[in-house]
């Protein structure tokens, strides 16, 4: 179903602030830097902080796992009893994402590339 986690998302209330500390931590610079989302890569991994993550409800970082047919993966993931939180979006250049929680609260990202 997937080939394991490839973004994982901080939601931060500094933007400034929290790209200084990433950038230190990760020993690179952001390849994406804007005011609604900072990324960085590290290998195959992507890092990325979101200023507007707490107003959407994120308590702390969430997880994506790459997938091959998202809407597949959302619906059998449903039907395993976990609970809608996002449905699939469009979140630029044919990316979609989508996102669960389970019976314990804990949130799980999807996402499927073009």
């Amino acid at each position: 179903m997937s080939s394991g986690i490839s973004v994982v998302i901080y939601p931060v209330r500094d933007i400034t602030q929290a790209k200084a500390l990433y950038s230190t931590l990760l020993g690179v610079e952001p390849y994406a830097d804007a005011a609604y989302y900072v990324g960085f890569r590290v290998g195959d991994q992507e890092i990325g902080l979101d200023p507007q993550g707490h107003n959407k409800g994120l308590t702390g970082p969430i997880a994506y796992f790459l997938v091959e047919d998202i809407r597949a993966s959302l619906r059998s993931l449903l039907e395993a009893g976990a609970q809608p939180l996002q449905e699939v979006q469009d979140v630029g250049g044919g990316k979609l994402i989508a996102s669960v929680k389970d019976t314990d609260g804990n949130i799980t990202g999807l996402m499927q590339e073009p």
